[in-house]
Formats: structure tokens, sequence, C-alpha cells
């Protein structure tokens, strides 16, 4: 089965293809369909952020894809930066170390410091007449006091989830990909494709 990605992020069309290695999916980049157009990526929340990719590739290249979209969720900062994650600290682009600064900035004396990685997959099929399934996948973790780690990506070097005494960005991609919210709605993502098989 051949998939498009609905990303231009490199760093999670790597982490996607690993994780779906021995799966028998073939995972094609936005690139490998001619898609050189930035989505757009307007919605109030992950869900529709991830339908909103999903149906935009789908309708224009008439191909199964899916899309997701990740937001971390931070207790303290009434859920903030959720959808905005990416582009949390304002600017053009997803800079990851001013979005940390922020974030930090903003838990400083606060005891609280509890989050969760939220990630939300938009799958669409072709052959199902452009049937649309949602995955959620999360982590529940808590916000370091300053970064740790030079792995990963985004906010991996502040963010330790519950169980570990390292962050997303020490503990190397072999364990962030077998724990992380990503990993658990891409499994469900996997699991649905291949009873369809």
């Amino acid at each position: 089965m051949r998939i498009v990605f609905a990303t231009n992020n490199k760093n999670k069309l790597a982490e996607i293809r690993e994780m779906l290695a021995d799966s028998g999916i073939e995972v094609l980049s936005l690139a490998d369909i001619g898609c050189h157009e930035d989505i757009p990526e307007t919605g109030k929340t992950l869900e529709d952020n991830a339908l909103q990719k999903a149906r935009y590739v789908h309708d224009k290249y008439k191909i199964s894809c899916f899309a997701d979209d990740t937001g971390l969720e931070v207790d303290a900062l009434g859920g903030a930066p959720g959808v905005y994650s990416a582009r949390y600290a304002g600017g053009e682009g997803h800079d990851s170390e001013a979005n940390m600064a922020k974030l930090l900035v903003g838990l400083d004396g606060k005891s609280d410091r509890r989050a969760r990685f939220r990630t939300v997959v938009a799958l669409i099929i072709d052959e199902e007449e452009g049937r649309e399934e949602l995955f959620e996948g999360i982590v529940t973790g808590e916000i370091t006091r300053e970064k740790r780690g030079g792995g990963g990506f985004g906010y991996d070097p502040v963010f330790r989830p519950d169980g570990y005494d390292k962050t997303f960005a020490e503990l190397g991609h072999e364990v962030k990909n077998r724990i992380s919210h990503r990993a658990r709605a891409v499994a469900k993502l996997v699991e649905y494709l291949k009873n369809m098989a």
C-alpha cells in the first residue's frame, strides 16, 4: 500500500517511515507526489488542522493520505501552547528555540509543570470514496526547568514523559518512537490500515 504523509517536516517524515518500516506500507512525501506548496493550517483544533491538511492533498492529488497535528498542552498555561505549539513564539516558521524559551519563561516560578503531548492523525482513503478517520495519541509528562539533550526536535529537550527520568531529547529515537504521542496515534493508524488489507 502506498500512502502520502501530508507534512513538510522532514523530522516527522523520517520518524513515521521508521515506525512503518516493517508494515508493508510505503510512505510517500509531499515532494514524491509533486506537492511543493504550503498547505494551510487555519483550524482552531488539532483535529481541524489534521483534517484540513489531509483533505487538501486528497482533493488535489486524488491519493490516499494522512496528516497529523500535534500540540503541547501545559496545565499551568491553560492548555497552551496547544494548537499554536509550532508558532508559539510568533513570527514566521517554526522556531523551536524561541518556542521553548517562551514556554520556560511562562512557567518560571510555577510548581505545576504537568503537560501532555497530543497528536491527532487524520486519514483519508481514496479507494473508500474519501472516507475520513481520526486517530489520537497522548503522552503525559512534565516540563523540565531547562533544556536537556541534543536529540529529537520541537519541544523534546524540555518534555520528560511519565515513567522516565530523561527528556524526549535524551531518550533517543528508538525509545521515543516507541512511547511518543505520535507513535501511539500512528499505531492506531497502522492497525486500521492492516485490517483493511
